[in-house]
């Protein structure tokens, strides 16, 4: 194929990965994935990310650190220079979608400079030969990922950034080698549009077990959304992105983004079998054979696969389903006195998904610094809603309410010590205390109460050892047990001090008696 050609439009997987190939931007590893690295920039940059300051949205942002004003002409400005520079040179073009739901798809252009942004496109949204159906005012990406912003003219923190701009339907993402801020971006544009139509944007992954009951999983990066979702005894739907509407959750993408870090076939089979021809790798070492080695961070600690449904043996078609029975919070304790699992009232859920206490990892957003810190994260994925957080979650208790789901809190992270002291819990156990949540095995089982943390514990979990249980049980140190707790629970009433919540949700969360 002539790689020369200016913008072609709609390119299969074999003609991107050819001309990404052609073009040297990669390589084939052994396992036939497309392997590429993305520079100094292999994870998110939220310093560098905007939203155009206008009337018709102005009021409705929750402006701040995270979704930072950008000013209307500027931006003009800067996409016609980004217009301009991908006109001069190789682009790509691709149709995709946005939401696999007949009312609620977002139609969107995507032009790319290089050949695997467009394939990473294709692979990671929806691509259908029922294109725009509804006949919508397209969206438009510009990515022109070697482009360098002149921050004194074009209003940026840098020479790269990621701008949305909700009136004129357009998103720039200059200087941006890293692909994961292009589903970043439109996940932030539907996490907006969403809410006014009654649909619950949601930064979680879903899938569907035997009983065909289905479950979401909200977690921030790193902390087993992809891999507890990606379960051979289940049927996925998404691993990321999902709305919840009534009487449906249905996918953002139509692929999946997993971390590589150490993975195994054993540990997580359905992610490992995925990656191959068709499939994109990127900031992951290869050996001199072209072989993946998924432990070798020496590149970034953020290796990233991305692959289609298409991919996984027990995708559901539909890429959507009803309404879930179970819902779990994920988070990674890193103090090690959070239990494996916790049953949450419904006043409880909505504490925890404001507070959304997690692990940020250092390795998923750039200049991180520490490998891994504690973070709360409202609604388990601050950096992409621009809305003020009660308005995703006066949503996600309506929901919960009118359908009955229960919730759950998971601590993928530590116990018996914090992090460098304790050790964090296996995958395996993590597995067999999800599976037993789907299978309904803890929806009317004994408990017990944490004091401080105020969670009730289920007594017994089939297949996983009790010690587990009770955090304070896998402590030597009973004393500095006490210690963690009394800093995390100052911790979450320290941050939840920013809600203007009803008394009782306060109340639901971590505190000590008087």
């Amino acid at each position: 194929m002539n790689t020369q050609t200016q913008e072609p439009l709609n390119l299969s997987t074999e003609q991107l990965i050819d001309a990404a190939v052609a073009n040297k931007e990669g390589i084939i590893a052994s396992n036939g994935a497309f392997s590429t690295n993305t520079g100094e920039r292999s994870s998110r940059s939220p310093n560098d990310r905007f939203i155009v300051k206008e009337a018709h949205t102005e009021d409705l942002i929750e402006w701040g650190e995270i979704n930072k004003p950008f000013d209307r002409e500027r931006f003009n400005s800067l996409w016609d220079k980004v217009e301009s520079y991908l006109s001069k040179g190789n682009s790509y073009t691709s149709d995709v979608h946005v939401g696999a739901h007949p009312e609620h798809y977002l139609p969107v252009k995507v032009t790319t400079e290089t050949a695997w942004h467009s394939l990473f496109a294709r692979l990671i949204f929806i691509c259908t030969d029922d294109f725009n159906p509804l006949n919508k005012i397209k969206w438009e990406i510009l990515s022109a990922a070697n482009f360098e912003c002149v921050p004194e003219e074009d209003g940026t923190n840098s020479e790269s950034c990621i701008v949305i701009n909700f009136s004129e339907r357009k998103v720039i993402i200059a200087g941006m080698k890293y692909a994961g801020e292009l589903k970043k971006s439109m996940f932030s544009v539907q996490n907006f549009l969403l809410t006014d139509k009654d649909v619950l944007p949601m930064h979680c992954s879903a899938n569907i077990n035997k009983n065909n009951n289905v479950t979401l999983f909200f977690g921030l990066s790193g902390t087993g959304k992809t891999t507890l979702s990606a379960d051979t005894k289940c049927s996925l739907i998404g691993d990321d992105e999902h709305g919840w509407s009534k009487g449906s959750v249905f996918n953002f993408e139509g692929g999946c983004y997993a971390k590589t870090v150490n993975l195994s076939e054993e540990n997580e089979p359905v992610i490992y079998k995925a990656i191959k021809h068709g499939s994109v790798i990127e900031n992951v070492y290869l050996n001199d054979n072209n072989e993946p080695d998924y432990s070798n961070i020496s590149i970034s600690e953020n290796g990233r696969c991305c692959y289609p449904r298409s991919h996984i043996e027990n995708a559901i078609k539909e890429n959507a389903a009803g309404e879930p029975k179970t819902i779990i919070f994920l988070t990674c304790d890193l103090t090690g006195v959070m239990p494996p699992v916790s049953i949450l009232s419904r006043k409880s859920a909505a504490y925890h998904f404001l507070s959304g206490y997690t692990a940020k990892l250092g390795s998923t957003e750039r200049g991180a610094g520490a490998p891994i810190q504690s973070t709360f994260s409202t609604c388990f994925g601050a950096p992409f809603f621009p809305r003020p957080a009660n308005v995703y979650a006066d949503l996600l208790i309506k929901r919960i309410e009118e359908f009955g789901s229960k919730v759950f809190l998971v601590n993928t992270g530590w116990t018996g010590g914090p992090y460098g002291v304790g050790s964090r819990f296996d995958i395996p156990v993590t597995r067999r205390i999800v599976n037993a949540i789907q299978d309904g095995e803890l929806h009317e089982v004994e408990t017990e109460n944490i004091p401080g943390l105020n969670l009730e514990v289920p007594l017994l979990v089939r297949g996983v050892d009790s010690k587990l249980l009770n955090p304070i049980n896998n402590w030597n140190d009973k004393e500095e047990y006490q210690k963690q707790l009394k800093d995390l629970v100052s911790q979450f009433q320290e941050n939840f001090k920013k809600y203007n919540v009803q008394p009782e949700i306060v109340s639901a969360g971590p505190g000590f008696d008087d």
